[in-house]
């Protein structure tokens, strides 16, 4: 079971950091490069998720991909697919709780890159796109990295929006923090413990390599 509980938590992670990694990139360049207007409100609502309970935005989600809610229910009108109470929901709500961790350090890491060398670029006729892909991306990419480790070792500790959203069932949505959280109230501290190793060690490797990237990042700077 432990076993299984590695491998739901880890495919949860991996896919709210696959989620997020696409929006926290085309965020950033907004941001950063294209100041847009309401950037204030913006930058708002990406940071909600990290001020409200994380409970607070599971239970939101809930009312949104609920059978009743405006998302769930086209879905299941359509498709005859619920999301709630599966591996999917969970996924959502660590991709949420985690994206601002993401963000900011994807805008920190474009903020750094040197827009004369961007200029350059745009000056010998290449496009936006093209400038963002080559000169903006390969300059901040550590950075980069290190954003979407963060992001990720956020959402392998996520615990308050899943349990609302996607339940704790075990094999199907109960990851990491779920499982230690249903061995402490069982009274199984042998077990609670073993798990809490478990996380421990995905945390220290993820974050090793996070603080590795960083530093990397400030030699190169």
């Amino acid at each position: 079971m432990d076993i299984t509980t590695v491998a739901v938590t880890l495919r949860v992670a991996a896919a709210a950091t696959a989620v997020n990694f696409p929006l926290a990139l085309g965020l950033a360049w907004l941001m950063v490069r294209k100041r847009i207007r309401g950037r204030f409100l913006v930058d708002l609502l990406v940071s909600l998720p990290l001020a409200l309970p994380p409970v607070a935005v599971g239970y939101f989600l809930l009312l949104l991909l609920g059978r009743d809610g405006p998302v769930g229910s086209v879905l299941h009108g359509l498709l005859g697919v619920d999301l709630v109470f599966t591996w999917v929901a969970a996924a959502l709500a660590a991709a949420v709780v985690s994206f601002p961790l993401m963000a900011r350090a994807v805008m920190v890491a474009m903020e750094g890159v040197d827009r004369r060398l961007e200029a350059s670029a745009r000056s010998l006729g290449a496009g936006p796109v093209r400038v963002f892909f080559t000169i903006t991306v390969p300059l901040a990419y550590t950075g980069i990295l290190a954003g979407v480790l963060l992001g990720f070792v956020r959402a392998l500790g996520e615990f308050g929006a899943t349990i609302i959203v996607a339940g704790n069932i075990p094999g199907r949505t109960q990851t990491l923090p779920l499982a230690i959280f249903t061995e402490v109230q069982s009274g199984d501290s042998g077990a609670a413990v073993r798990l809490v190793g478990v996380s421990i060690a995905l945390a220290v490797v993820t974050l090793a390599a996070h603080n590795w990237l960083l530093e990397r990042s400030s030699r190169g700077a």
